[in-house]
């Protein structure tokens, strides 16, 4: 039931596959990067497998079988590894499915003419080196099938949550400061009224004629001084 398998940096026997076998008949994806390989003769049969990675060995031919054990093959990764002839690359014209090729580091990319005569020799290719044909570059890998999706999903779960949060306190701040404002005009309201009200009782005394107010102002003086008188007696 295994669909991938890893097996980066693990040296392999006499620069030869080991413990692979046919058991593994289920296998989409097997990664044997830096291992040593020279050869990859002794690759099981795997009718299932779409994605093979071989960077960083010392591969130089014998591509002939994997087109005979990997016919589905889409994803073919050769970085760094002894290739320096375009004719080496022929048997992989009996991958139908290949659209995806990596040669980086490989002495036949510094070939004149490299990416074209490729192209030409396979044309059932996409991209190669990351580029297609156009020099356009190739998207990222299946987010799905990398879990890079599930990543995404809840990043931009949290960028909403933190949105929400953000605005939820946008509005408490909105509201506090519509209530100060109201709290300040209410105020506001109430010093005009009792200045109004002061206002009123002095337009009131400059209505009465002088003597009036100066006779007004002399009997408020006078009681005060009764009041006055009256406390003194009973102390």
């Amino acid at each position: 039931q295994v669909k991938e398998l890893v097996l980066d940096n693990c040296r392999s026997d006499d620069g030869k596959i080991v413990g692979l076998s046919s058991d593994f008949e289920n296998l989409e994806f097997l990664s044997m990067i830096n291992i040593n390989l020279l050869s990859v003769s002794n690759l099981p049969k795997l009718n299932k497998l779409r994605k093979l990675e071989l960077s960083d060995n010392r591969i130089s031919g014998g591509l002939e079988v994997l087109a005979e054990r990997t016919p589905n093959l889409t994803h073919l990764n050769l970085s760094g590894n002894k290739i320096k002839d375009i004719n080496t690359l022929e048997p992989l014209k009996k991958l139908p499915n290949l659209h995806s090729l990596d040669l980086f580091n490989c002495e036949v990319t510094m070939l004149i003419n490299y990416r074209e005569s490729v192209f030409t020799l396979l044309p059932q290719l996409t991209y190669l080196d990351g580029f297609d044909a156009d020099d356009q570059e190739a998207p990222d890998s299946d987010p799905e099938a990398d879990g890079d999706g599930l990543e995404d999903d809840y990043e931009n779960g949290e960028d909403d949550l933190d949105e929400e949060v953000i605005d939820d306190e946008e509005d408490e701040d909105d509201d506090l400061e519509g209530e100060e404002e109201e709290d300040g005009v209410d105020d506001e309201e109430e010093d005009e009224e009792e200045d109004g009200e002061d206002d009123e009782e002095d337009e009131a005394d400059d209505d009465l004629p002088r003597g009036e107010k100066r006779k007004r102002n002399l009997e408020d003086e006078g009681e005060e001084d009764a009041e006055e008188e009256e406390d003194d007696e009973d102390d």
